[in-house]
């Protein structure tokens, strides 16, 4: 079976000739590349026209930047192949592990695979805290409306039978296309796998894009494309997570708060007790002072 290979690109101008090489070097053998320019502005392009053009099948550049969503909507549109795989280029994810995304597809198990970044056994970078967990309340929260069991619905690595994801009208211009294909693919009654892989992050200071914005963005969508899925049940129960949260987050900044002003309290409290009381006690030693040394 044929793989198509969608990269989309924006400003990659220090990896872009590594990717493609791996990704060229990768252990699959009929496969097509298909690399999406999202209007970089950094050199990029001009790599790409030079130096890489005749090393991959295809190269789409858009006119102005409009998102990774945007870039994979025409990617997908441009793909041959009977398989289809989504492949950043920022070197986070390895494609020396296509065989293992993609063997549940070739045996006929599944239509959609996605890559976990939190299953697999190979090496992962230790980045950042808080965006892992940002990542597992979004996969929750994806889960409750699709009753899958993710464990990682932010993934970049997902691949498709190429019929499913051609079939999908993508709206997301930018990173919501992760919740809002996983909202679609769910309610196709596709027979969805997970897989274990790598994962070598990268730092904002290298070239990470994603942001906060993002999370909730992402949130947006998860409720925007799942609405159908909207229950008396589920609605109760995200109204029961939201005003636990809300309380939890309540009662810490009111523990803070409390602790911050006693502790002031506390201090001056000392020092008014200090001041009032040093003349007393000032005027008990001196008047006991014999006394007291006479013991000794």
């Amino acid at each position: 079976m044929k793989l198509s290979i969608v990269i989309p690109c924006y400003n990659e101008v220090h990896t872009i000739k590594r990717i493609v090489e791996i990704v060229r070097n990768a252990p699959y053998d009929k496969k097509e590349i298909i690399i999406v320019d999202d209007c970089s502005t950094d050199g990029t392009q001009e790599i790409l026209r030079n130096e890489i053009a005749d090393k991959v099948d295809t190269i789409v550049y858009h006119e102005r930047n409009q998102g990774k969503g945007a870039a994979l909507r025409t990617g997908f549109k441009a793909a041959t192949g009977n398989i289809v795989i989504v492949q950043d280029a920022d070197l986070e994810y390895n494609p020396n592990e296509y065989p293992q995304m993609l063997e549940p597809i070739l045996t006929n198990k599944a239509d959609v695979v996605y890559g976990s970044r939190f299953l697999g056994v190979g090496p992962h970078r230790v980045v950042y805290f808080w965006h892992r967990i940002g990542n597992g309340l979004l996969t929750l929260l994806s889960n409750i409306f699709t009753n899958l069991n993710l464990t990682d619905m932010e993934t970049c690595y997902k691949a498709f039978r190429r019929e499913i994801i051609q079939s999908i009208k993508i709206e997301e211009e930018r990173f919501g296309f992760e919740p809002e294909i996983t909202a679609k693919v769910a309610r196709m009654k596709c027979r969805v796998y997970e897989v274990g892989i790598s994962y070598y992050g990268r730092t904002y200071e290298e070239g990470k894009k994603i942001g906060w914005v993002d999370g909730f963005r992402a949130l947006y969508c998860i409720l925007k494309y799942n609405s159908h899925a909207l229950s008396t049940t589920k609605y109760l129960f995200l109204c029961g997570i939201f005003l636990f949260a809300l309380a939890a987050a309540t009662n810490f900044t009111l523990f803070w708060i409390f602790a911050y002003i006693s502790g002031y309290v506390y201090i001056a409290g000392g020092l008014v007790s200090l001041f009032i009381g040093m003349p007393f006690l000032l005027k008990f030693y001196k008047r006991h002072l014999s006394k007291i040394v006479s013991m000794f």
